[in-house]
């Protein structure tokens, strides 16, 4: 991507034109550019070891990333964020929006089996199936007793996803979804192999027994070391793929990652995969070697609202209130990010003033002594904050935590965590303040809302619960007129803001620097990296 060059994406348009997002064209700038003769070897890292690389159990960037380029949906997004036909050949809708019939291409995967419609149906009752445990069950809650099924009020059978035959996959969903086909390009509704996966239940824990459908296949893993991925020759548009290898280190320290680019030992560095040091984001600008594009999300701290104090929600609200954002930004971010006042990302903004004010340390501190009295406390708790290994969480914690000390004499310990000891943390509650954030899935305020819709949703995490929340986001599924549908979810957004189980801090921009030789990267405005089309050029 050059110059941060943008389109509005068609495809998302729910409500109105104030929720067009931003979609980047791919990381190419000369059409006359073809990829070298030698061998094609995009060399990435990651921040940290891929918690899974099974598509079905995949929730963070990481993971999702590794997905993408292994697996193939029925549809595939492009630069613009468009979902375009893959796995599937021919999609048929029926008039009324519910049924949707995908006809598939004949295809493989990386083993030699064929891609089948029964491999999506088991991949998606699996990933809904509770003994699972997969935190994106609730993405596959748009097809007809999918939320049922996941929630044991219905059968396996009762889900509205049929294979007919080995070629046809037939799909009833609960209401019409304009966005569906954007869904099924997104990594949750991958097929997994179910010959594969029934025969190993850790079948993707290694390259060695890892099947996949994409344009790449996982060559070797050696974890928390690094990762090769190589052409998959199986794929079905492997013509497509210009690609020989794609080879992951994986290192933590964002300083040490950028020494690796600048001696030539990386291709690229910073987002989407991991982040750019903070202290040399100022160099990186005035040279003109960062690149930087807003991303449809937003940075936000989770209160875990059962543990004291912050089951109190003036104390919820004193913390958040508290935060000087755009100190964090000015000092410590550096990337053009802007204050979030609420949950929701600038692309789907419901309510453009905000909630409160940043920095507003007077109602903070009358919120804190009302919340420490309404507890029965005469002075808080020890305060825990976790954040997981980087060096941008570490220092907007220690911002955040001498903004609490300075403005409400609040004393509180940091916790760094490494990602996937911090994931598991977060989703089994043990912690009270944790450093989180969201990057859209698709690009409409349901996508953020619905995180938080039930307490053990699997990336709520906050353990906060409201019913007449749940009642709105689920009168939202129903409405089909635009403006009253943006009504009803900016209400949503309103309850959600008023029990504050988060605290938002910034909306999301990611900034990168890369060889000039890589092109045709696919970054995309909600984040989605995408290298069946990169290449490197002469």
């Amino acid at each position: 991507m050059k110059k941060s060059v943008f389109v509005l994406a068609s495809s998302v348009l729910m409500l109105s034109t104030a929720l067009t997002g931003c979609f980047g064209k791919p990381v190419s700038t000369d059409a006359n550019d073809k990829p070298a003769s030698d061998s094609q070897i995009l060399k990435l890292n990651l921040h940290s070891e891929p918690p899974t690389a099974d598509p079905g159990l995949a929730s963070d960037t990481t993971s999702g990333a590794v997905a993408r380029a292994t697996f193939d949906g029925l549809t595939r997004t492009t630069e613009k964020g468009e979902p375009i036909n893959s796995v599937a050949e021919k999609i048929d809708v029926s008039d009324d929006g519910l049924t949707y019939t995908f006809h598939l291409r004949d295809s493989q995967w990386s083993n030699g089996d064929p891609v089948t419609a029964h491999d999506f149906e088991f991949a998606w009752k699996r990933a809904l199936d509770p003994n699972t445990i997969s935190d994106y069950a609730y993405q596959l809650y748009y097809i007809k007793n999918g939320e049922a099924f996941n929630t044991k009020k219905a059968k396996r059978d009762d889900v509205g996803v049929k294979a007919l035959d080995d070629k046809t996959l037939e799909v009833k969903l609960e209401n019409p979804t304009p966005f569906f086909l954007e869904l099924t390009a997104f990594y949750t509704y991958y097929p997994v192999n179910k010959k594969v996966v029934e025969a190993n239940p850790k079948w993707a824990t290694e390259a060695a027994t890892h099947v996949g459908n994409g344009p790449f296949k996982m060559e070797a893993w050696e974890h928390k070391s690094k990762l090769v991925l190589v052409k998959n020759d199986k794929y079905w548009d492997k013509d497509t793929v210009k690609l020989d290898r794609i080879e992951f280190s994986m290192v933590e320290d964002e300083n040490t990652e950028l020494s690796m680019f600048e001696s030539g030992d990386l291709d690229w560095a910073g987002h989407p995969l991991s982040s750019l040091p903070t202290d040399s984001i100022p160099a990186l600008k005035d040279q003109g070697k960062m690149t930087t594009i807003p991303i449809a999300g937003t940075y936000w701290y989770k209160f875990n609202t059962e543990q004291v104090p912050f089951n109190n929600v003036k104390i919820r609200k004193a913390f958040t209130y508290a935060i000087n954002r755009q100190a964090i930004i000015d000092n410590i971010t550096q990337q053009e990010q802007k204050p979030a006042m609420g949950a929701l990302p600038e692309s789907m903004l419901l309510h453009p003033e905000g909630y409160f004010k940043d920095n507003d340390v007077e109602t903070a501190k009358k919120l804190l002594e009302e919340g420490i009295k309404e507890l029965g406390l005469t002075k808080l708790p020890p305060i825990t904050l976790s954040y997981n290994t980087s060096e941008a969480h570490k220092k907007i914690a220690e911002a955040i935590q001498d903004q609490w000390k300075q403005e409400l004499g609040v004393e509180v310990k940091l916790e760094n965590v490494e990602w996937k000891t911090y994931i598991d943390k977060l989703h089994a509650g043990n912690y009270q303040v944790g450093r989180m954030g969201w990057l859209g899935d698709f690009n409409d305020p349901i996508n953020f809302l619905e995180l938080f819709k039930d307490k053990k949703g699997g990336n709520n995490d906050t353990n906060w619960e409201n019913p007449k929340f749940k009642e709105l986001l689920n009168q939202s599924a129903l409405e089909l007129d635009k403006e009253k549908r943006k009504k009803i979810l900016a209400n949503a957004e309103a309850i959600l803001m008023e029990d504050m189980p988060i605290a938002p801090i910034y909306f999301y921009t990611f900034s990168y620097v890369k060889k000039d030789q890589v092109k045709g990267v696919v970054l995309d405005g909600l984040g989605f990296v995408d290298w069946k089309w990169a290449y490197v050029s002469k």
